[in-house]
């Protein structure tokens, strides 16, 4: 902790942006549709929102081009202002969509509470069905591939189609057979008995899925109703899949909130890989930025560098007169007074955070940085 204390005591950190855990527990950086599905490495909902209250005006429309799970688009849309969101990733915008659509609820409760009545009913035997993947066959239980390809076979019935992907998606990621204490970084099946860092005994693999996707079908529906009741009337979110280095943004916007993808730490493709496995999406992992499969040597950090620079230079060509730009990142290797520069953006402010909120075998602290920036 004595980092931390000289930090704070020194003057450094922006407390306005640094939060403990007793001042921002988990349900408020959860709350509504935050929680539809998890996502390693997202913003917290309250530093977007302190981003947007102190640089963009109200009724503004925001740009992030590494959107990710739409955290910066569900905070424009909660305080006012439009936004709009890129990712190269096809679940990612499966996500966001769902997030920020505006929803018919009377449509969405039917279709949910119909797809939870047939989950309910729905008696899968212990055989492994002859549709299932080599991939569902090794990460699944029989009975828990069955309950997920049944509850797959309802998606095309509903107009809520949508919704239930990502319901099944969720409960997929809780029903694989991994380890409880290691959901985040699964690297092999658990097929036997274990002992479990979390629990503290000896645990069994999950073998059916059928529990969570009733009870993750209940939330998704509470969660949407209480986003819709929160969202600010008469605005929009635009979601775009595609690589953000040569994509056609639209705008002009009034400000970019963003968090790059850290080089090497995330394979956000493969973060869902049950995903792309049980709904078929479109895969563009190669064209992902800063993958762990690329290391982290010299020619992957320069083209790291050089694909973050044609991000941040893409949307600073759709900005309106001196709108911000905003980047969260945690510049550990000083990779950003290039990539800034590579981009034509001047840094304005520099804005230090501390976070202590990660759990379980991610817990710790460390820093983040706010690059407030504007086109050079």
């Amino acid at each position: 902790m004595a980092a931390t204390q000289e930090a704070l005591y020194a003057g450094r950190l922006d407390l306005d942006l640094s939060w403990s855990e007793g001042q921002l527990p988990e349900r408020e950086r959860t709350k509504h549709v935050h929680r539809l599905h998890p996502y390693l490495g997202k913003f917290v909902p309250q530093l977007v929102e302190a981003l947007l209250e102190r640089y963009v005006a109200p009724g503004g429309h925001v740009l992030d081009p590494f959107a990710g799970s739409g955290t910066t688009l569900v905070q424009a849309l909660e305080s006012g202002r439009d936004a709009t969101g890129v990712d190269i990733a096809g679940f990612n915008c499966l996500l966001m969509r769902v997030k920020t659509r505006r929803h018919n609820l009377d449509a969405v409760r039917r279709d949910l509470l119909w797809a939870h009545e047939q989950a309910s009913a729905f008696a899968a035997d212990e055989r492994m069905p002859s549709g299932a993947t080599p991939y569902l066959r090794d990460w699944f239980a029989p009975r828990a591939v069955a309950e997920l390809l049944h509850f797959r076979s309802l998606v095309e019935q509903v107009a809520s189609a949508d919704v239930l992907r990502v319901i099944l998606a969720r409960a997929a990621r809780s029903a694989r057979r991994t380890t409880h204490f290691d959901l985040d970084f699964p690297r092999e099946p658990q097929h036997g008995p274990y002992w479990c860092h979390k629990h503290r005994r000896t645990c069994t693999p999950v073998g059916e899925a059928r529990r969570f996707l009733l009870r993750y079908t209940l939330d998704t529906l509470d969660r949407i109703e209480t986003f819709t009741a929160a969202r600010a009337a008469d605005v929009h979110a635009s979601v775009q899949h595609g690589d953000a280095r040569d994509l056609e943004l639209g705008g002009p916007f009034d400000g970019v909130v963003t968090s790059p993808p850290y080089p090497g730490l995330i394979d956000y493709h493969e973060q869902h890989r049950y995903a792309y496995e049980l709904l078929g999406l479109d895969e563009r992992r190669e064209a992902e930025l800063g993958r762990p499969a690329r290391g982290l040597g010299r020619d992957a950090i320069r083209a790291y560098v050089e694909g973050v620079a044609a991000v941040l230079a893409n949307a600073r060509r759709r900005l309106g007169p001196s709108a911000p730009v905003c980047i969260v990142v945690n510049d550990r290797r000083d990779l950003y007074p290039e990539i800034l520069r590579r981009a034509e953006l001047r840094l304005e402010d520099r804005l230090e955070r501390h976070v202590n909120r990660r759990t379980g075998r991610r817990a710790g602290e460390y820093f983040e940085s706010i690059l407030v920036c504007r086109a050079a």
